[in-house]
């Protein structure tokens, strides 16, 4: 069919269209040349532009595999996903999985939300065999633990503080752990258990735990309580044997935890989250049903990151970050409050230069450097990407991430105010999220 029939077609049926929904009289219209109708998207149009291909960013990423290339890396190792919206802009290698390295830590917080609500908080309960006499508990001291994986110098401090509140400063017995205590990431309970019998009595501080007690509020006092016994470990079981529970413990939200673990990648609070959650066969699960991530695009044997053998898609990264934005924001949150921010938190970003108010996880491992996150530009709003990259030189790879999300931005614009999607409402170690709270210490009523 020729243009001109085409054109004349569709004004006739406009017409007719007209006349049955507005029961107008019938007049056709006269027939306009296509030519001269201005089809063509405006760029400035926010749904438009999103669906818009953008030839200038596929030509900065192009330019970014080559310059790897050009110094002998794989470009099948590389790996790299862009969209705004839900629309890709650039895609490279995108549904391949690759060695994430800490990306990982993405599925792992995803998952975790899917297991407890971002409010949750882990207890550790605190309980004695015996009466406590002239200051002196006769019996042992009982500490049961729930998986809390950020319990650290300012939480023991804040417990033997409370401890001394209820009149304690000696236990005539033991140090009985029992369930699923640790204390400063280490996963041994005995080993847990003497790092709690150090910071429950400051003569017996090492140096680390005096760092941390000068980063407390100004004249916190300093707990002095005396164990004569050992610190002994027993299973779950035993619970029966605690005649008085003492102290409930209550860990900061889970949304603060993953953001402790993700500003600092740490591997020991991931593996804790992730295990209790059934492991990563677990994670795997709820991150495909969460994401609606393809099984062909993650491969996970922990929760951490550690070792080549975790391998995620930059596809799957992207759909992962999207669905956890998506599941916090029914709370009044989003992922800049679980992820760290550049410009605001330390950790792994400290050296680097990102975009700024981009929410961004890190990844290292001997032989990968891998990023992913969301940043806001004037242009494309929100701007979601993963980039992960294989080669041996680490600081050379994130220095070429760094100048590759600096030439995106400066094509599309930065984002003139931080957007709302992105204000972070959550500030680690301020306010109800301080390390040390003793508010969050509740006492037992006892008989």
């Amino acid at each position: 069919m020729r243009r001109q029939e085409l054109s004349s077609l569709l004004i006739m049926s406009l017409g007719f269209l007209s006349l049955l929904l507005g029961k107008a009289e019938f007049r056709p219209l006269k027939a306009t040349s296509l030519e001269a109708l201005q089809l063509q998207p405006v760029w400035e149009s926010p749904w438009i532009a999103s669906l818009s291909p953008d030839p200038a960013a596929e030509a900065i990423v192009q330019q970014y595999l080559e310059n790897l290339s050009s110094e002998g890396l794989l470009s099948s190792s590389q790996g790299i996903w862009v969209q705004t919206g839900n629309y890709p802009i650039v895609k490279h290698q995108e549904s391949r999985p690759l060695s994430a390295a800490s990306l990982t830590k993405i599925a792992t917080t995803l998952a975790a939300l899917n297991t407890w609500k971002p409010d949750h908080q882990f207890e550790t309960l605190v309980g004695s065999t015996g009466p406590i006499e002239n200051g002196v508990l006769q019996g042992n001291l009982v500490v049961k633990g729930s998986g809390d994986p950020f319990f650290v110098w300012e939480e023991a401090i804040a417990l033997g503080n409370t401890l001394q509140q209820l009149g304690i400063q000696q236990i005539n017995g033991n140090l009985v752990i029992i369930d699923r205590f640790a204390m400063n990431f280490e996963t041994d309970p005995f080993q847990s258990g003497e790092l709690l019998r150090q910071g429950l009595n400051v003569q017996l501080w090492p140096p680390s735990a005096w760092t941390q007690y000068d980063a407390l509020p100004i004249n916190t006092p300093q707990p002095k309580i005396q164990i004569t016994g050992s610190v002994i470990v027993q299973p779950a079981e035993t619970i029966g044997q605690v005649t008085t529970w003492l102290v409930r413990h209550q860990s900061l939200t889970l949304a603060a935890l993953l953001k402790a673990m993700n500003i600092y990648s740490n591997n020991a609070m991931a593996e804790m989250m992730a295990n209790q959650m059934g492991g990563s066969r677990a994670v795997v699960t709820k991150v495909i049903q969460q994401a609606k991530v393809s099984p062909s695009e993650i491969r996970l044997i922990n929760g951490s990151g550690l070792g080549e053998e975790n391998q995620i898609s930059p596809h799957a990264v992207v759909k992962m970050l999207v669905a956890l934005q998506r599941s916090l924001k029914p709370h009044g949150l989003n992922v800049s409050d679980l992820l760290p921010v550049f410009g605001q938190d330390v950790g792994t970003l400290i050296y680097r230069r990102l975009p700024t108010h981009a929410a961004l996880k890190t990844g290292s491992l001997a032989q990968v450097s891998s990023l992913a996150g969301v940043f806001p530009t004037r242009d494309r709003g929100l701007v979601w990407f993963a980039i992960i990259n294989r080669g041996g030189d680490i600081e050379g790879l994130r220095v070429k991430q760094d100048k590759l999300l600096d030439s995106l931005q400066r094509h599309w614009g930065a984002a003139p105010s931080l957007p709302k999607e992105l204000n972070p409402t959550l500030r680690l170690n301020q306010g109800p999220y301080r390390l040390g709270d003793p508010k969050r210490n509740q006492l037992f009523r006892l008989n």
